[in-house]
């Protein structure tokens, strides 16, 4: 089985109000991209994936006007994609949805949030995603209330071939420090926005504990907007977002495990994987960075799943097949990350 995460970056702009596709020569909300020629990449996208489940990162708002379900099926009627149901859990109000597109003949999916909307007591599972989670934030003795602006989607997962597991859809707020006017507005959000962020991964972790404990085949996806080497204040704060969810220090039947995160992380080698690609314009070039991921609980590690980050450059069949490089490059400022897996 492969299964996929793939952030799409305004994925929401490529339909219109009714949620109709919109195939026209209007720009799209990615920079000097036609709606018609990224929604016609993402058709070559999703069709060389052939995955069988992609966990979508900004996936089109759901609203009673035109719902994620919808226009993501109608999407992949148009482009005669295997996956072709659709599965939202909490929406959210960001036009940013987490939702998950499948192939029905390969599994059967409902969403199944975990834990109650209060701060438990010790000892008692953690909140509901679309809850609040007490923490002390600034380290004062005062407890601050964290909220997921993106909900995390949780499924319960049947495989035809009878195998249950689970999955965890992500997207973690970003420590980018938007709004600022100066640079200590500057330094003074992205230190906000990191301790939220971290906040949220330790909300996460427990919930992967709880599963972990419970003997649950976990797979945790998406873009955790976190990696090494992404800004100045990582060596503040001791440990990123993605070290927590993974519990990178933690007995090795507690880890989750990412292969592109063992590299990224590990021994610091001269070329490393990547998921993104953003253009800088006050420097004129482009800048990569590892954002994007699928880790596996201990069982299903055990199974041998096989990554893959689908790099226009990196990846050698995606460099070679022009077609495909450059709809990787139109489709999104993201590229998808996939494992192949015997579910």
């Amino acid at each position: 089985m492969r299964i996929a995460t793939y952030n799409v970056e305004w994925f929401s702009s490529l339909f219109g109000r009714d949620g109709r596709l919109l195939e026209d020569r209007e720009w799209s909300s990615r920079h000097d991209v036609t709606r018609g020629d990224q929604l016609a990449a993402l058709g070559i996208v999703f069709t060389a994936m052939d995955a069988d489940a992609v966990m979508i990162v900004e996936a089109p708002d759901n609203s009673p006007r035109h719902t994620t379900k919808a226009q993501l099926e109608r999407f992949a009627a148009r482009y005669k994609l295997r996956t072709r149901k659709a599965l939202l859990g909490f929406e959210n109000e960001t036009q940013q949805e987490i939702a998950l597109l499948y192939d029905p003949d390969k599994l059967t999916v409902r969403h199944d949030p975990k834990g109650d909307g209060a701060q438990p007591l010790p000892g008692q599972p953690s909140p509901r995603f679309d809850s609040t989670y007490r923490i002390d934030l600034n380290i004062d003795g005062t407890m601050d209330t964290v909220q997921f602006n993106k909900p995390p989607l949780e499924i319960a997962a049947h495989a035809a071939s009878g195998r249950v597991f689970r999955m965890i859809g992500v997207h973690m707020k970003s420590k980018a420090p938007h709004g600022a006017t100066g640079p200590e507005q500057e330094r003074r959000i992205a230190i906000e926005n990191r301790r939220k962020q971290l906040a949220q991964a330790i909300w996460l972790r427990e919930r992967v504990l709880e599963h972990l404990k419970a003997g649950d085949g976990l797979i945790v996806l998406g873009d955790f907007n976190d990696g090494p080497g992404l800004d100045e204040y990582e060596k503040l704060f001791g440990r990123s977002g993605i070290e927590i969810v993974l519990g990178w220090d933690e007995p090795r039947e507690t880890r989750l495990y990412d292969q592109n995160a063992r590299l990224a992380f590990g021994k610091k080698l001269a070329v490393m994987p990547y998921s993104a690609r953003f253009y800088l314009a006050e420097h004129g070039r482009f800048f990569n960075a590892l954002l994007d991921y699928v880790m596996v609980s201990p069982d299903l590690r055990a199974l041998g799943p096989k990554w893959r980050i689908w790099h226009p450059f990196d990846d050698p069949s995606c460099y070679s097949t022009p077609e495909l490089r450059e709809a990787l490059l139109t489709a999104s400022d993201h590229f998808p990350v996939s494992i192949d897996i015997p579910l």
